[in-house]
C-alpha cells in the first residue's frame, strides 16, 4: 500500500469511528478527530504548532456533515429539543466567530492543545461524577441561554469540537434528559461548525507553509474522506444511543474524553 492509499485508509477509519460517535454521544466526533489528525499531519512533516491548528479546523469542518446526518436520525425519533436549540444558536454563532476568527489565530498550537486536554478532562470528570441536578432546576431564560450559547461556541472554536462536551453536561444539569441532550447537541453542531469554519478560513489566509490541499486552516483531503465516511455511520450511532441505558452512555462518553485529553496534554506540553 503506497503512502497516499494508506492516508486514505487511515482517514476513512477515523471517519467511520467519529461518525458513529457523533450520533451516539452528540459530540460531533471532534474530540476524537483532533488528536488523530494532529498525529497524521505531524507524521507527514507538518510543523507541530500548525498541525494542531489545522487538526482543530479540519475537525470542525467535518462536523458540518456529521451533524446533518446525526440530527436527521435523532429528529425521526422526536428526541431533538428544538425549543432549546433555537435559543442557544444565536449565542453559539457569535461565540464561535469570536473564538475562531480572533483568539484562535493569536494562540500557539501548543497552548490550544493544553487547553483542549484540560477542558476535556474537566468535562469527563463531570460526566463520571454524574451529580444529580436539583429536581426544580430548569433551562435558563432567553438571555441565559444566549450567554450559555456564546460560551459553548467560543470554546468549541478553540478546541475544534461540536460543543457536545459542554452542551450535553449543561443540558443534563438543567434536567434535560440525556437522550434529548445528546440529540439537541447534534442539532447545535451545525451552526457551531459553519460559524467556526468561516473564521478558520479567513484567519488562515495569511498563514505561511500550509500543506498542499489547504483552504485556510482546513486540510481538504482529510475533510473529504472523513466527511463521506462519517456521514454514513452517524445514523448508526444515533440508533444505538436510543438503545443504551443512561449510565452506560455517560461512562462511554467520559472514558473517551479522558483518553483524548491525555494525548493532547502530552502534545501540548511537549510542544
Amino acid at each position: 500500500m503506497n503512502l497516499e492509499a494508506l492516508l486514505i485508509a487511515e482517514l476513512a477509519v477515523l471517519g467511520v469511528g467519529t461518525g458513529f460517535l457523533a450520533g451516539l454521544l452528540g459530540i460531533g466526533g471532534g474530540m476524537l478527530m483532533v488528536p488523530f489528525i494532529t498525529f497524521i499531519m505531524s507524521n507527514r512533516g507538518v510543523a507541530p504548532d500548525l498541525a494542531v491548528k489545522m487538526a482543530i479546523a479540519t475537525s470542525m469542518a467535518t462536523i458540518i456533515f456529521t451533524s446533518i446526518s446525526s440530527v436527521r436520525a435523532h429528529h425521526k425519533r422526536g428526541a431533538v429539543r428544538w425549543d432549546i436549540a433555537r435559543r442557544l444558536a444565536p449565542g453559539i454563532v457569535m461565540g464561535s466567530i469570536i473564538g475562531s476568527l480572533g483568539v484562535f489565530s493569536l494562540l500557539k498550537g501548543a497552548y490550544l492543545a493544553v487547553f483542549f486536554g484540560l477542558f476535556v478532562s474537566f468535562s469527563a470528570t463531570q460526566m463520571f461524577l454524574d451529580k444529580k441536578p436539583e429536581p426544580t432546576r430548569q433551562m435558563p431564560g432567553t438571555a441565559g441561554q444566549l450567554a450559555a450559547g456564546g460560551f459553548i461556541g467560543f470554546l468549541s472554536g478553540l478546541v475544534g469540537a461540536g460543543g457536545g462536551f459542554i452542551s450535553v453536561p449543561f443540558m443534563t444539569w438543567c434536567n434535560v434528559a440525556i437522550h434529548n441532550a445528546v440529540a439537541t447537541s447534534a442539532a447545535l453542531g451545525f451552526p457551531i461548525a459553519v460559524a467556526n469554519v468561516l473564521g478558520y478560513v479567513i484567519s488562515g489566509q495569511s498563514v505561511q507553509d500550509l500543506p498542499a490541499g489547504s483552504f485556510g486552516y482546513i486540510w481538504l483531503p482529510a475533510l473529504a474522506v472523513i466527511a463521506v465516511c462519517s456521514f454514513l455511520t452517524a445514523p448508526l450511532g444515533a440508533k444505538a444511543a436510543h438503545n443504551l441505558p443512561i449510565g452506560k452512555l455517560k461512562r462511554i462518553f467520559a472514558s473517551i474524553l479522558y483518553l483524548l485529553a491525555i494525548y493532547m496534554l502530552y502534545k501540548g506540553l511537549k510542544g
